[in-house]
């Protein structure tokens, strides 16, 4: 069994002032994401590093807002109407990657329309740059002691704080690596050659809906929500279902559409 290395999730404290690890770790993803950005955009010239700055911003305001909203909707709706104001309460937690996925849609959106360029000509510039910033997000959850995993008696086994006393899946760690490292491998390896539009978008949806899918099996499920299809499926199993419809939507529109109209 692993020891749960009790990290204060306090970072340092200027007086009343505390720096938390967790929003640190969303400045950590952020710049990870800036710099291997100006990176891409000098290498494919793609876009200037102006262009891509202002894309960086409106999606930083995307994901925070979206991810957000979208745990509000997606997680505990009847909670913040009884209570409106906690929805402003972000140091509470609650953030959603989905509703932060569709956040950053709809910055991307709005950026790539002022500048007439293709939406998907965004996307897929964008896409490898997430998952920096999904695996500073996990390690962030893991020194919280937050969504850990399921009951194990795996020698993976861990005693989170707060979580009782039996061992349990550090699923944290398992989305960070699978989510974060692996996703970003392959999707920096996969976009270093030129892909047809939709292709490294699809991929990114795809990978990251399969990924997330998997790693839920060993994350325990909202305690207010519990399995919620079949006494199998968590609520994020059922939201990645979507994007890996629509991975495969977008890979068929890059590789398979040109074949079906070949023959």
């Amino acid at each position: 069994m692993l020891t749960f290395p009790q990290i204060d999730p306090v970072a340092f404290s200027f007086g009343p002032l505390q720096v938390r690890w967790y929003g640190l770790m969303y400045l950590f993803g952020f710049i990870a994401a800036w710099l291997l950005g100006r990176r891409r955009a000098k290498a494919t010239g793609a876009f200037t590093e102006k262009d891509f700055d202002d894309l960086l911003t409106w999606g930083l305001f995307g994901v925070i807002i979206g991810a957000r909203i979208g745990y509000v909707f997606f997680y505990d709706l009847e909670a913040y109407l009884e209570d409106p104001l906690e929805i402003f309460q972000l140091q509470h937690g609650g953030m959603s990657f989905h509703g932060g996925l569709l956040g950053v849609i709809l910055g991307m959106w709005v950026c790539a329309f002022r500048k007439g360029i293709p939406l998907f000509q965004v996307m897929d510039f964008m896409a490898p740059l997430v998952p920096p910033g999904l695996f500073f997000g996990r390690l962030g959850n893991f020194i919280n002691g937050e969504l850990w995993g399921r009951v194990t008696d795996s020698p993976l086994g861990m005693v989170f704080p707060g979580a009782g006393y039996l061992p349990r899946h550090p699923s944290q760690l398992y989305e960070a690596l699978l989510e974060g490292i692996l996703l970003f491998c392959i999707l920096w390896i996969f976009s270093a050659k030129p892909r047809p539009r939709y292709a490294v978008s699809g991929l990114f949806l795809l990978g990251y809906g399969v990924f997330r899918f998997l790693v839920e099996f060993f994350r325990e499920p909202d305690a207010h929500l519990g399995l919620v299809a079949f006494d199998i499926f968590s609520r994020g199993q059922l939201l990645c279902l979507p994007m890996v419809a629509g991975g495969l939507l977008l890979l068929w529109l890059a590789y398979g559409r040109r074949q079906t109209r070949a023959a």
